[in-house]
């Protein structure tokens, strides 16, 4: 099976391909809770989150053995499989970094600042976009819109997002992480959720 175009790595120590794969006892166990969530004749729509957990799995990218065995598992045609994994862009099947960032790009992150978000992206991690760090620690990359526009810029990292970030606050995000820390996800100005960043202007009763 080729790789989708504009999915390139650089080389480094990025999981291998493999000839075989199979769910971890843990994941398989989770794997077959999701299935049972679906009946019978719908097995086909857990193949989403169990792609998300074989990629975890294999460090960051899905080797053809893993979309073969996801077939397998939920006896479907593996065409299926390869259509799901080419076709959305949170999944890799070349090799590239284990830690994924993303960076959202899309009009309203761009007119909040988006541009410095990538350039602190790109000088801290020492890549462009498109590419693995040498280590394969990290893989960046630029994302359509996450759908948080109004905590805009965005960083989506692996499974957190980061808020209302800056060049400073990217900065500090990805040093943590290369320090094997575990930053604050959410808003990084302060903020509570999506509320104006003075407070509530609603919605002010007690309990509220």
């Amino acid at each position: 099976m080729s790789a989708p175009a504009g999915k390139a790595a650089a080389v480094g120590a990025m999981a291998p391909d493999v000839p075989t794969f199979a769910f971890t006892p843990e994941n398989l166990a989770e794997a077959q809770a999701i299935l049972g969530r679906y009946p019978e004749t719908g097995r086909q729509s857990a193949i989403l989150p169990l792609l998300h957990m074989a990629q975890a799995q294999h460090g960051g990218w899905l080797p053809q053995a893993c979309l073969d065995y996801l077939a397998d598992f939920l006896q479907i045609p593996r065409i299926r499989v390869y259509e799901v994994a080419t076709f959305y862009d949170m999944f890799n099947t070349v090799p590239v970094g284990r830690t994924q960032v993303r960076i959202c790009t899309t009009t309203p992150c761009w007119l909040c600042g988006s541009d410095e978000v990538v350039r602190a992206c790109q000088e801290t991690l020492g890549v462009g976009i498109g590419e693995s760090t040498p280590d394969g620690q990290f893989f960046l990359r630029e994302f359509e819109c996450l759908g948080a526009c109004a905590n805009a810029p965005i960083l989506w990292i692996d499974d957190d997002f980061y808020e209302d970030i800056d060049y400073a606050g990217t900065k500090a995000v990805l040093e943590a992480l290369m320090r094997g820390e575990a930053p604050r996800p959410g808003p990084q100005n302060g903020r509570r959720n999506a509320m104006p960043i003075g407070g509530k202007t609603t919605l002010l009763d007690a309990g509220d």
